[in-house]
């Protein structure tokens, strides 16, 4: 089940008559796209992209303190009370909020002007179909976080108590086994060095032997000991998680276990992964901030061209060209304790070559650039484009 379903509360001291013709009026006001309307039946809360409690009337707290204790069994613990501000509404829901937070739980009263609580509608959906969407997810670990890692771990308990995410440990050996037996594809009719173009069916074939991967492990995503692969197979990730990110696998560098929590709550939201990047110059005078690395996902860029992994020189790096405009970057720590999240604009692509090969230039408040010198959850964060903080804070909370 999904979309928008609204549940009732009403006192039976009211006419019920004039109360349908108002109710009605207020919710296709507030919902013209259209909801379910289940009434007072809640046995199927909580199995929907939304479910709003509509206070109807006064007089109506009784009902859901009677309601409740089904309610918890179902591991509801945040409600959405919806309320017109018509026949004590309003007061009902504020007595009921206030006996959620007394009891430990949560919940938040919708109410203000009609394009206030529609656009909060909205907002809360896209928000609860995105942990819907997290919830369940297994992420695989391939390898192990890279050793320069030092302070992105994550907590295996805390990702799956509050994102319902389980993190899947796979042996590094199990990838290298499938690219052995894993066949590769020539290199695309498109302008690149000849070393490129020779590194090209190996990358791929890192690819393909990624991809069985995530089908047999049944990963909704990954991040992987990339950096071991330049030892073992002389070829670079970069173009396998460019590629798996362009088809809405969120994908690592690194083992960096937080970024790719980040990259999964990012592409829930979104419908992309994000760039996944680490800040190569701050100007916290300005707020100016050069991001780069050498894997972007294809589905976020105008355009791109194939070159070496920029550290190694070997294999398949991308430089992608990104459009100019707002941005959102972001980052959680690996408890999720912690997160990170600015808007700002991107202001141009550059191209440097002692530099990771997609390379943009964003600019935040100096007071938000201050943070990456001053308390950063780790060296990579993910940009993504438009402005999402308000989803991504209402995720985390």
């Amino acid at each position: 089940m999904n979309g928008i379903s609204i549940f009732t509360l009403t006192s039976s001291l009211h006419d019920e008559t004039s109360l349908k013709r108002i109710s009605d009026e207020f919710l296709r006001s507030v919902l013209p796209d259209g909801f379910d309307f289940r009434g007072a039946d809640l046995s199927t809360f909580g199995e929907h992209d939304l479910d709003l409690i509509f206070v109807r009337t006064g007089g109506s707290e009784g009902l859901f303190k009677a309601v409740l204790p089904t309610l918890l069994e179902k591991g509801i613990r945040r409600f959405h009370l919806l309320t017109s501000g018509k026949s004590n509404s309003l007061a009902a829901s504020m007595e009921i909020l206030s006996y959620l937070n007394k009891s430990g739980l949560s919940g938040e009263i919708i109410h203000g002007s009609v394009a206030y609580v529609s656009s909060r509608i909205k907002a809360l959906a896209s928000v609860e179909a995105a942990k819907k969407k997290l919830c369940g997810m297994r992420l695989g670990v391939i390898g192990k976080p890279s050793d320069w890692l030092i302070a992105s771990d994550a907590d295996a308990g805390s990702v799956k108590e509050k994102l319902g995410i389980e993190l899947l440990d796979i042996p590094m050996q199990v990838l290298l086994d499938r690219y052995e037996t894993t066949s590769g594809e020539q290199a695309p009719d498109l302008p690149m060095a000849t070393d490129v173009r020779a590194s090209f069916p190996g990358a791929s074939k890192i690819y393909y032997a990624l991809k069985s991967i995530v089908a047999d492990y049944r990963l909704g995503g990954l991040t992987i000991r990339c950096f071991d692969l330049l030892t073992s197979v002389h070829n670079t990730g970069c173009l396998a998680l460019s590629r798996l990110n362009s088809e809405g696998i969120p994908s690592g560098c690194e083992g960096d276990i937080p970024a790719l929590l980040s990259m999964a709550i990012t592409n829930s939201v979104t419908g992309v992964s994000g760039f996944q990047a680490n800040p190569s110059r701050i100007d916290v005078e300005t707020g100016e901030i050069l991001f780069a690395h050498c894997t972007i996902p294809f589905n976020m860029v105008s355009s791109y061209a194939f070159d070496t992994h920029f550290e190694s020189g070997i294999g398949v790096g991308i430089r992608g060209h990104f459009e100019e405009g707002p941005v959102t970057v972001f980052k959680v720590s690996g408890d999720l304790k912690r997160s990170f999240v600015a808007e700002g604009t991107l202001l141009r692509n550059q191209d440097e070559p002692d530099l990771c090969r997609t390379q943009v230039v964003l600019r935040l408040t100096p007071e938000e650039a201050r943070y990456f010198l001053t308390n950063p959850i780790g060296n990579h964060h993910i940009i993504m484009p438009g402005h999402h903080a308000a989803v991504l804070k209402e995720i985390l909370q």
